[in-house]
This record gives C-alpha cells, structure tokens and sequence, in this order.
C-alpha cells in the first residue's frame, strides 16, 4: 500500500483498478488541505472519523461521521479541521486519469502553488 506524509496530515492509498482510487485521508488539528481542483476526476468523500469544514466552490458545509460529498471534476474544493483531533474521511476518485498531478491549486498556506 502506499503511504504518503504531506503537511497537513497523511493519506494511504487503500485499493486502486482501472479508473479508481480509493485513499483513507487524515488531516492533523488546525491544518487543512489546499483549495484545488482536479480536471480528469470526480471525488466522493465520506467522513469516517470526527467532523470538518468543507468548501465546495463558493459554499460552506460542515459534514459529521457518516456524512459524504461528491466533488465533480473542474469543482474548487477543500477540506480543513479546525478541531483538536485528526479527522480522517475515505476518498473515492474515478476517472479516466488518477496522477497525483492532475491538481490545480487557487490557495495553500503551504506555499505550494506553482
């Protein structure tokens, strides 16, 4: 399995086929991922473990364990945890192409826009 650290947390990849990827997500107290969005897959997320603050384009939504989401593809989004606990949700992508690269970052407090 792979297993990534990044700043905000760490993600695991759990099972991967032809035009699937499925990650287990966890994000570290205070931190947040970077408001992206991704050209050749759509994302469901579901939250397994604790609540946090989503951004789905220009809305606000606050999801809780069992909750999930549905991201298409060319739809800014983010997740962050302003709790004192991780948070972890499973990630579901489908789509044509899976690369960690397919990305396009609007804001990271990480610096990482290119």
């Amino acid at each position: 399995m792979e297993h990534e650290k990044r700043p905000w947390g760490e993600y695991t990849v759990l099972k991967e086929g032809e035009g699937f990827k499925v990650k287990s997500i966890i994000v570290e107290p205070g931190q947040k991922l970077s408001l992206q969005l991704h050209h050749k897959r759509a994302e469901h997320w579901i939250i397994v473990r604790g609540e946090a603050l989503m951004t789905l384009d220009d809305k606000e939504i606050h999801l809780k364990k069992n909750e999930s989401v549905y991201i298409q593809k060319e739809t800014k989004h983010l997740i962050e945890n302003q709790g004192k606990l991780p948070r972890e949700f499973i990630e579901v992508q489908t789509g044509d192409y899976l690369g960690e690269d397919d990305i396009e970052r609007f804001d990271d407090i990480y610096g990482r826009i290119k």
